[in-house]
């Protein structure tokens, strides 16, 4: 490994890993959140002793909000750009070694869209929202259905399974894949480019799981230069082969798109299903309103979206010195948006701690983001989720928890790393009505 990644990690990742630890030793609430013991199971009752001390709050590391119209004003404020390295308390001969030893195109450096702002990231999500608009994500609805069918045959009908594995990480794999002119053969290489990869999308991540995202990055980037260069001789009909063809992004930035794709396209909707499939178990009175209506499935993905977000915080910069709740925030400092808490905002949400699919507002959720880095495959992850969802529950009526599901140890990004079911017999697959 080259010396110069392990200086990366020490000053992105290393010093925010050995601050939050010892704020959370000191029992500081927010660093026991973001970098406590990783991968807590239920991360809300820590949210909500948060929200008790004010809808703006000073942390050691950063100002905080977990209130819902706060987070969302300023996710649509142009006075906050995303987090970079410089938002963080890192000195700057760290940071001088963070900007000159660059990584590999990936999704959380730039020019990946996540961290750039316009007029960049208008430029760069052009070309790609192409593949997001309604009536390309209708033409995706018929291989969704299909995919999806074909994976539940595929499950040991009276058996048991790992429904991450064999399922839920499936689904979207099909499709980022087929949007990017993947062969089906190399399914399983994205799958885990995608779990050595997610880490870096946390702060705080060990030196072992910075160090397997790089390594995956570099075998990542030697495989789409040679995807490029195939597509740039026979181009497909997928999304990517446009890309390539139209020229209007560098070879980069077509890698760092690409694997933005297969990191935000995949782990959201993997969350998703898993958080959805766990929910229903756990409410099976819920469960019996959605088989006696099933025109509320699509609500009902809503609803575990709002309750168990698949991301659960995202940051932004002040870019100058801004007024926000009667509280001064000076240019570079970074706010902290719970996008968990926003969606457990009792003053948006009546009764936020009980799951219900028939709620009239939990689309005003934020677990999509909002303003201008609003998540380009809400749609695509809406639509897999409801598919996935009701054709899975409807297949296995029975389906049941073959033992306690494995949270993954990551903190901004928040599913199950296991799911153990027992499937119980196959029934005959009624026609989707609900998407």
């Amino acid at each position: 490994m080259k010396p110069q990644y392990w200086f990366r990690w020490l000053s992105v990742q290393g010093a925010p890993r050995l601050a939050l630890r010892l704020h959370a030793r000191r029992g500081d609430p927010f660093a026991e959140l973001m970098g406590g013991p990783r991968g807590v199971a239920d991360p809300y009752p820590l949210i909500e002793r948060l929200r008790g001390e004010g809808r703006l709050i000073r942390t050691p590391i950063a100002w905080a909000t977990f209130d819902h119209e706060l987070c969302r004003s300023i996710l649509r404020d142009n006075r906050f750009g995303v987090r970079t390295t410089e938002s963080f308390d890192i000195p700057g001969p760290m940071q001088k070694l963070a900007k000159h030893s660059p990584l590999p195109p990936n999704p959380v450096e730039p020019p990946s869209m996540l961290v750039i702002d316009p007029p960049e990231h208008t430029r760069m999500r052009k070309p790609v929202a192409s593949a997001f608009t309604p009536r390309a994500i209708g033409r995706l609805r018929d291989r969704v259905e299909t995919v999806t069918a074909e994976l539940l045959e595929a499950l040991p009908a009276g058996g048991s399974a790992d429904l991450i594995t064999a399922f839920a990480a499936q689904v979207p794999i099909a499709i980022i894949s087929e949007m990017l002119g993947f062969p089906d053969s190399d399914k399983e290489r994205f799958l885990q480019w995608g779990d050595r990869m997610t880490p870096l999308l946390d702060v705080g991540i060990s030196w072992r799981a910075h160090r397997r995202a790089l390594r995956a990055m570099e075998v990542m980037n030697d495989y789409l230069d040679t995807h490029i260069r195939r597509l740039r001789r026979s181009p497909g009909d997928d999304i990517f082969s446009a890309l390539v063809t139209a020229g209007e992004l560098d070879e980069f930035e077509l890698k760092a798109s690409a694997s933005l794709l297969m990191g935000a396209g995949f782990e959201t909707t993997v969350n998703l299903i898993g958080n959805g499939v766990v929910q229903l178990l756990e409410h099976p009175e819920q469960l019996a309103r959605l088989r006696a209506e099933p025109e509320l499935w699509p609500n009902a993905v809503e609803e575990v979206l709002r309750f168990d977000s698949p991301v659960q915080t995202t940051a932004r910069t002040a870019v100058c010195d801004v007024e926000i709740a009667g509280t001064r925030v000076r240019a570079g400092d970074t706010v902290v948006l719970s996008l968990a808490g926003a969606n457990r905002d009792p003053a948006v949400f009546p009764e936020p701690d009980r799951f219900d699919v028939g709620r009239a507002n939990a689309k005003e959720h934020l677990s999509f983001s909002s303003g201008v880095h609003v998540c380009l495959g809400a749609s695509l992850a809406r639509m897999e989720g409801v598919y996935a969802l009701q054709a899975l529950f409807d297949r296995f009526p029975d389906l049941a928890l073959d033992g306690p599901p494995r949270r993954r140890e990551l903190f901004t990004l928040h599913g199950y790393e296991q799911l153990p079911v027992r499937l119980g017999q196959r029934a005959v697959a009624p026609e989707p009505t609900s998407v």
